[in-house]
């Protein structure tokens, strides 16, 4: 029997398919005089401005996953900065016929940017005591919301055995929601699992770990970061997704969980600060804030996530560092239908998509794989060109290929490697029909759609909706930084028709649905955009 819950939200998610003769519901035009602010300020709060980084980490490419080569590093002011400024700091300004705007080190669909981040942090110096603080991104500084007496952060890491900080990502629905209507709940949630990855790749540069509390209520996450206490305005408030305690790496087990008189204890926290408004006025889609609450989580054990124990693959030695690759990500816009990688830099950008134990950002444990790649394959020097599935948890195999076309060949590309040959043939028109008609979608050397395992898991759980979302964009975070490391560029697309993905692969139900789309190829440049530093605007400062 499915719950009240779980119906809802299987009712949003269809309700938000885009289809051939009929898109999801949005505006229909750009607002541009109301368009929300892409950065929050707690004005109030005291403003703590943190260092930019004078050298970036020394970690190679293969260190971003790895952490053998990245010695932990104590949490002093210097290292917390560099963390952020590599996380969720600004990558670059771009100009062009009199506009200007912002890249991030963490993407967003549209560039819109509805993820904020608070972070619970021990004294930083002896001018700084504990406290909750939000990380301002314009201004790459912390704003204090509340301070946390010594005692109960001594509490807090003495539950967790270990030294640290928490970090918590939240979402303002109302910035996706502007221009994309209905379908920005997906989008905010492919936006917090971008950022839960940058957050896992950045920390192992500094040799530490990053693990979710998973237990946690989101009535909890609230708590800790005041949430109950601030007043939003009208569809400004921030919803919380996750809290993760970023920590040195330990060889005994980190609880997922935080004790009710701790939490409590964060609940009488008197915190400062009121947030700045976004914009004049907002647009109510309704649909979004009913699956928001429906997919509110509650307390729950801990989630065991199992990783395999694999090695990574031998990468092709890249041209730039760790911390190069996450500065120089971006959104291609247009690719060279010639451009094409090699074989093994295909293969190790699908294998880097794999959780593995020790090795970030999957052992963040999340959520136990539960989406696999539906490939379309134009230009792998040494891949035939055709239709492709890529099998992220081997457990699911069998299920898959029950539930799809029976005439797909399922050749298996290499032993020991769950890629199998579906159908040869050109496929670069279907990819850009599925993926609303988008060029970079059959431009590129190859796209992909994820599939996710889906009823089962938002029946059993409702509110692991948001979760699979999340680890799509997780994923594709790890395909954005592979792509840059191999000399090319990738996209993520939010923007693709359901249920002709769906039919692709004859699925005939909801046991499995496409959730993400991205596309990785050479990319053109536009050379009539103009590029400035990340901060030069705080030259001054």
């Amino acid at each position: 029997m499915i719950s009240e819950k779980a119906e809802e939200i299987i009712k949003y998610h269809e309700a938000t398919k885009h289809h051939y003769d009929r898109y999801a519901r949005s505006a229909g035009y750009m607002d541009w005089q109301n368009q929300p602010n892409p950065f929050r300020s707690y004005v109030g709060a005291p403003a703590l401005p943190l260092p930019l980084l004078n050298n970036d980490p020394a970690a190679a490419h293969r260190d971003l996953y790895e952490r053998k080569n990245n010695p932990p590093q104590p949490v002093t002011i210097e290292t917390l900065a560099g963390f952020l400024e590599l996380s969720l700091g600004l990558s670059a300004w771009k100009a062009a016929a009199g506009s200007r705007w912002s890249l991030r080190i963490n993407p967003s669909s549209g560039n819109l940017h509805p993820t904020e981040a608070h972070l619970i942090l021990p004294p930083l110096g002896s001018n700084q005591s504990g406290g909750v603080y939000h990380y301002n991104a314009f201004g790459h500084l912390l704003e204090k919301r509340a301070q946390v007496p010594a005692g109960l952060w001594q509490r807090m890491m003495s539950h967790f055995g270990a030294g640290g900080f928490l970090i918590g990502i939240s979402s303002i629905f109302w910035r996706e929601s502007w221009k994309y209507g209905e379908r920005a709940f997906r989008y905010c949630n492919h936006d917090a699992g971008h950022a839960l990855a940058c957050i896992s790749f950045s920390a192992n540069l500094f040799g530490w770990k990053v693990t979710c509390l998973n237990s946690l209520s989101d009535k909890a996450i609230d708590a800790i970061q005041g949430f109950d206490k601030v007043r939003f305005r009208k569809l400004e408030e921030e919803h919380a997704d996750f809290l993760c305690l970023v920590h040195p790496p330990v060889s005994f087990h980190i609880p997922r969980d935080l004790p009710d008189q701790i939490i409590s204890e964060f609940a009488d926290l008197i915190f400062v600060g009121e947030p700045d408004p976004l914009s004049k006025t907002g647009v109510n889609w309704e649909i979004i804030y009913q699956t928001a609450r429906q997919t509110r989580k509650p307390a729950t054990a801990e989630i065991k996530v199992k990783l395999e124990n694999r090695k990574l693959p031998a990468d092709e030695p890249a041209r730039l560092s760790a911390a190069q690759i996450i500065r120089n990500r971006r959104s291609a816009t247009d690719f060279d239908r010639k451009g094409s990688i090699t074989r093994s830099q295909f293969l190790n950008m699908l294998d880097k998509t794999r959780p593995r134990i020790d090795c970030a950002p999957f052992d963040a444990e999340l959520i136990e794989a539960s989406t696999h790649l539906l490939l379309f394959v134009h230009n792998v020097a040494g891949i035939a060109a055709g239709l492709y599935f890529f099998c992220r948890r081997d457990n699911d195999l069998d299920e898959i290929k029950r539930l799809s076309r029976p005439d797909f060949l399922w050749e298996p590309v290499e032993t020991d490697f769950s890629l199998y040959l579906l159908e040869r043939g050109n496929y670069r028109q279907q990819a850009m029909m599925v993926s609303c008609h988008q060029d970079i979608a059959g431009s590129s050397a190859f796209s992909l759609g994820m599939i996710a395992k889906f009823k089962d898991i938002v029946t059993a759980a409702p509110y692991r909706y948001r979760h699979l979302f999340w680890e799509t964009g997780m994923i594709g975070q790890v395909l954005y930084l592979e792509a840059e490391a191999c000399g090319v560029r990738g996209t993520g697309i939010g923007c693709f028709f359901d249920d002709a993905v769906h039919e692709i692969m004859g699925f005939s139900d909801n046991q499995y649905q496409s959730l993400y789309h991205f596309t990785v190829g050479k990319p053109l440049e536009d050379p009539r955009l103009t590029t400035y530093p990340p901060y030069h605007h705080l030259s001054k400062r």
